[in-house]
């Protein structure tokens, strides 16, 4: 008869060590995890008692992993993966997969393309999650976030680059025949600027005009890049965006482009996920397909 396993810690203190590897904070972990700050410190002290070592740092706003501690972090996300792959195999389901993206990614870029993606991937029960926030992966049950910014997500994470970010701005082209061309300053004091939460109106004028301080008055103020689409669609001012989020309306002609300038910005929108040894196959699929998109 085998001895079983006489060394190996609780299951539990280990599940705590792997999460807070990929956070290095015993807070963000216990959010993960859902339970307290305290009690995952109390659960790593037991384990690092248990096996008479240290495995963490404790700087002042952060832990960082001691050389056995990262050796040790490696070998038992693997052993987690080994038994996740084999709890699938033993009951296997339709492929499931939750996607987090931002609202107006889902709608500006997703939404137009989920017919193509339904007919290349019938088999994988696709979830759509739309929030501004980068979710928590494990806790949340999410396999794949599409995020804009500027690597690191965070600890723990991987990203990878969707598309860069450039902005455009737009108008219906009723309102741009009834204002004038935007290029012409007293014109362009007639239209209302829309905002969104990104905020890039100010750098816009600047980049546009860089002789020029302007004080425009009128401003419309939404928190997301596509309700201030949606108002410019429907003549109320001049919008920013990515040409990505805009490719259907230009080729409609319900939006035109206010200016030919577009800006570059050092952000873009990457496709973020928890860093694994091996990755499922649903998400290696849909990671593939979504890049495939962009060319």
């Amino acid at each position: 008869m085998g001895q079983g396993f006489p060394t190996l810690p609780p299951l539990n203190a280990l599940k705590v060590f792997e999460a807070v590897t990929r956070h290095l904070n015993f807070r963000l972990a216990a959010e993960e995890l859902g339970v307290t700050q305290g009690a995952v410190a109390q659960q790593i002290r037991g384990l690092e008692s248990s096996l008479g070592l240290k495995l963490f740092e404790r700087l002042p706003r952060t832990l960082a992993l001691t050389a056995a501690g990262a050796g040790y972090a490696v070998s038992v996300r693997q052993a987690f993966e080994l038994i996740d792959e084999a709890t699938r195999a033993l009951r296997p389901e339709p492929d499931h997969l939750t996607l987090s993206v931002t609202p107006t990614f889902a709608s500006r870029w997703m939404l137009p393309r989920l017919p193509a993606f339904t007919a290349a991937w019938p088999d994988i029960d696709l979830r759509v999650l739309a929030s501004e926030r980068l979710v928590q992966f494990h806790h949340e049950g999410v396999d794949l976030a599409v995020r804009y910014g500027r690597p690191p997500f965070g600890a723990g994470l991987d990203a990878t680059l969707l598309f860069s970010q450039s902005v455009l701005a737009v108008v219906s082209p009723d309102l741009l025949a009834g204002l004038g061309d935007p290029q012409d300053r007293d014109s362009f004091e007639r239209y209302a600027l829309l905002h969104d939460g990104h905020h890039l109106w100010p750098v816009f004028l600047s980049y546009l005009f860089p002789h020029n301080r302007l004080h425009h008055q009128h401003h419309l103020r939404f928190n997301q890049t596509a309700l201030a689409l949606e108002a410019a669609v429907s003549g109320q001012g001049i919008a920013l965006t990515s040409p990505h989020f805009v490719e259907n309306d230009l080729a409609r002609g319900r939006l035109v482009p206010a200016f030919p300038q577009q800006m570059n910005v050092d952000a873009g929108w990457y496709l973020v996920s928890p860093h694994r040894p091996r990755e499922h196959t649903s998400v290696q699929a849909v990671r593939a397909w979504l890049l495939e998109q962009i060319k």
